[in-house]
């Protein structure tokens, strides 16, 4: 979920410094790792970028061992269907920061719109407003590049979440099953922000925001929050981010989050056959909810995601092993295994403010990568959890597995642990 970081116009009668120049970022988890962008316009007389294209589809099959009659997957924003087939995200769109000016618009459909923007329940507040006016962009941004330093970036619109290590866009991420921590945070957010590059190596975001993963907002008031990049070197990526905002209902509970991250690529040799990149990554996540009958020590989120990847063969080929966890008592950022019907757990969720839930993912996943552009990837995951939390042989929608059937005496079959095997391509230009 990092912010790209694009070199932004250069004036007509100057050069404008361009921060993190040189630096070769496409192996850091949760950044693009293109190195060329084929659907590029330029000025012909000057040579300055006027237009760049996006163009991205991502597809999986994953299959769970439990195999779900209603093929429906939990506890995922990445992956929402088991054994069959599925278009997870397609998105086209353009950028320009053409004289400085910055405009951004990226479309997206797919099935990952309805297990993350679908759950905005900000626009029922009021009228004039409701998720498929906007669900359907992926980022839309205005504003302005001022020269000043090596660069300060104001925009409007909708934008990529700040929060967290991992990206949105699954072929930015070294594993495609996103860590807990990240799959718990936001994903997008609706506001104002303020990027500001004072060194080559630095930069600094202001965010104003509607609220915590929301196209509208859930009380009066805006959130607020803060984002740090630092690279000594193209080896080192150190982040620190922070947010701050009321998101409950008719309440004036606070929320604070803060996450923090290191990248460090301890290897590299492009051009050997045999390892040619190792890394590793450490995110770590804390935050709580405290007022209106609740504490920060009956409701919190703390997590960490550890994760080492070997490049082979001249970067075509990876490995990454991942481990990763989270805890969440009271359950205020944890998604419900069974909306429709829930059993005992679930409605703990909205009865018991100090109800406890820890899970643990370990990752393998192996990359195939023929160029920048295509991705081929396979995958395998474990998770477990305290209580009765992923789906089970007998699913979690009714007792056939079908929207509409009686849902009467029924409850879902929830199990404590999880196994997956996934295969998904992904394409990028």
């Amino acid at each position: 979920m990092v912010t790209a970081f694009t070199s932004m116009a250069q004036t007509d009668s100057e050069q404008a410094k361009v921060p993190f120049e040189g630096m070769d970022l496409t192996w850091v988890n949760g950044q693009n790792r293109q190195r060329n962008f084929p659907l590029t316009f330029t000025d012909k007389k000057t040579g300055e970028t006027i237009l760049t294209g996006v163009a991205y589809f991502d597809g999986y099959y994953n299959y769970n061992f439990a195999r779900p009659l209603d093929n429906t997957q939990t506890i995922s924003s990445t992956i929402g269907r088991t054994n069959e087939f599925t278009l997870n995200l397609v998105s086209i769109g353009v950028e320009s920061n053409y004289k400085n000016i910055i405009g951004r618009l990226w479309l997206q459909a797919g099935q990952m719109l309805s297990i993350i923007q679908d759950n905005d329940v900000t626009v029922l507040r009021g009228r004039n407003t409701s998720v498929n006016n906007l669900k359907y962009i992926r980022e839309a941004a205005g504003g302005y590049h001022f020269n000043k330093w090596y660069g300060v970036n104001v925009e409007m619109g909708i934008f990529m979440s700040y929060i967290g290590l991992e990206s949105y866009m699954l072929q930015e991420n070294w594993n495609y099953q996103r860590s807990m921590v990240c799959e718990f945070t936001p994903f997008y957010f609706s506001g104002a922000r303020i990027q500001a590059y004072p060194t080559k190596n630095y930069k600094a975001e202001l965010w104003l925001m509607n609220g915590w993963q929301t196209y509208s907002s859930t009380n009066t008031g805006s959130s607020i929050g803060a984002s740090n990049y630092y690279r000594p070197t193209e080896n080192v990526q150190l982040v620190a981010n922070f947010y701050y905002g009321k998101d409950t209902r008719s309440s004036d509970r606070i929320r604070f989050h803060h996450d923090n991250s290191i990248v460090a690529r301890y290897y590299a040799d492009r051009n050997s056959k045999g390892i040619s990149q190792a890394a590793f990554s450490l995110n770590t996540h804390y935050g709580f909810q405290t007022g209106a009958g609740v504490t920060a020590s009956q409701q919190f989120m703390t997590g960490f995601s550890l994760a080492n990847r070997l490049w082979f063969n001249q970067n075509k080929l990876a490995l990454t092993l991942r481990a990763d966890g989270v805890t969440n008592p009271g359950l205020y950022l944890s998604p419900s295994p069974s909306p429709v019907t829930p059993n005992a757990f679930t409605q703990a969720i909205y009865s018991d403010p100090k109800q406890q839930l820890n899970i643990f993912q370990a990752t393998a996943t192996f990359d195939v990568m023929p160029s920048d552009h295509v991705t081929f990837r396979f995958e395998y995951g474990f998770r477990q959890s305290n209580v009765p939390y992923f789906a089970g042989p007998g699913g979690t929608t009714s007792p056939d597995g079908w929207v509409g059937t009686s849902t009467l005496g029924w409850l879902p079959d929830l199990r404590k642990t999880e196994n997956r095997a996934i295969v998904a391509v992904n394409f990028r230009l």
